[in-house]
């Protein structure tokens, strides 16, 4: 008898150890509970308000089918109003309530991301494809990091040498975002102009925030740059160009991602004019040329009664990235084997013309493509396809596969 009762403890602390190695935070039988903090009050407000809208979208398009193997999808939001201290907070409150958040997904910003992965990591909780373009979203290689995006560095590095060159340039500067954010910009853009044997005229930067750009225009102007290298966001890119048209400075602007939005033109009205800024998936137009992407933007536009920008797709799109990985997985969904399913992961191109996203365990950036768009009419134009980090273009194929060819890509 008592072996018998020693038999069936074992059995019993087997299988509560089983259960413990297979349990994961944030999954219930009926629901996958996922967090993502955004800057719903500070300087990004405008962008964090649009990638909540479209992840929230998606959630809702999942759980009108039925949800990811009966499992309900419920997102918890979180304001860090841009300020990487709040969202360490925000992050220890998802990640410590019960029943805790299985990965924090389309996490908005850079400093905040890298304040905030610690804390997560600590919990076991997935941070999936972040929106931001930094390095550290997926250096070093670790389990727990997973990205999509170009690099602000990579997209730096082949569009600034490719519009001195393009454009027969000699002078390039750069002003810069005195964070993260703005030195991963310079750092690609001199590496890029590096491999041309050209060096940046005259840099300058500014603190988070910043509202004034005259000192920092006087001195590019003084320096005679025919090239500016933006390290900027939104009000900082329209600031920086409008100070220069009124001192009568007319240099060729470009931006990373970060200053690709509708907000650019809107606010910078004609001053924005001619800005060239890398990017990815395209910005939804209400009167798109492309038909699937003019049907999504008018079904978000009937879901939350307001325009759809580029910041509403990459809500939407890390959304749908993690309900296929999550389908993929399986019923029975842990950290582990989500980890193992996105590690054999490739999402094709989309309506949006992202670039193709592949995932293995030594490879945890989706894509290394950018392509740019520039300021045409009021309204972003893409300019360009994708150019690869070492300066490659993937062409698609008649029987639609791709090939890696040429040296630097050419204006549509």
């Amino acid at each position: 008898m008592k072996l018998k009762l020693a038999f069936l403890a074992t059995l019993a602390l087997a299988a509560g150890a089983a259960q413990a190695q297979s349990a994961a935070p944030g999954v219930s039988k009926n629901e996958i509970v996922l967090g993502t903090i955004q800057d719903l009050s500070g300087p990004l407000a405008s962008y964090g308000k649009q990638i909540r809208m479209g992840m929230q979208m998606r959630v809702d398009e999942a759980n009108e089918m039925g949800g990811v193997h009966g499992r309900k999808i419920k997102l918890l939001i979180e304001d860090d109003g841009y300020d990487p201290k709040k969202s360490v907070l925000a992050t220890q409150k998802m990640v410590s309530q019960e029943p805790g958040i299985f990965a924090m997904v389309g996490h908005l910003g850079t400093a905040q991301n890298i304040a905030s992965m610690p804390v997560q990591f600590e919990k076991n909780v997935i941070n999936f494809l972040p929106i931001t373009a930094a390095r550290e979203m997926y250096e070093p290689v670790h389990k727990l990091k997973w990205a999509n995006a170009a690099t602000y560095y990579d997209q730096m590095r082949i569009a600034a040498p490719r519009l001195v060159k393009d454009r027969n340039l000699s002078k390039p500067c750069i002003i810069y975002q005195d964070d993260d954010f703005g030195m991963e910009v310079l750092r690609g853009a001199e590496a890029g102009l590096k491999t041309i044997g050209k060096e940046m005229v005259e840099k300058t930067s500014y603190k988070r925030g910043a509202t004034d750009f005259s000192s920092q225009v006087a001195k590019m102007k003084a320096a005679g740059c025919d090239l500016v290298v933006l390290g900027t966001i939104i009000r900082e890119t329209v600031g920086t160009m409008a100070e220069a048209k009124k001192t009568g400075f007319n240099p060729l602007f470009v931006g990373s991602s970060a200053v690709y939005t509708d907000l650019i033109p809107k606010l910078g009205g004609k001053l924005a004019e001619g800005l060239f800024a890398t990017m990815t998936s395209q910005h939804p137009y209400l009167d798109a040329a492309e038909q699937p992407i003019r049907f999504w933007a008018n079904k978000y536009k009937t879901r939350t009664n307001e325009d759809p920008t580029v910041f509403s797709v990459y809500g939407w799109g890390a959304m749908d990235a993690f309900l296929k990985v999550a389908f993929k997985a399986g019923p029975s969904l842990t950290t582990d084997n989500f980890v193992k399913t996105m590690e054999t992961m490739t999402f094709p191109r989309d309506m949006f013309g992202t670039a193709e996203l592949t995932f293995s365990p030594t490879k945890h950036l989706g894509n290394q493509y950018a392509r740019l768009s520039q300021i045409q009419d009021g309204r972003w134009k893409v300019t360009s396809d994708y150019v690869a980090f070492a300066g490659l273009k993937p062409v698609q194929q008649k029987d639609g596969k791709w090939k890696v060819e040429s040296e630097f890509f050419k204006d549509h």
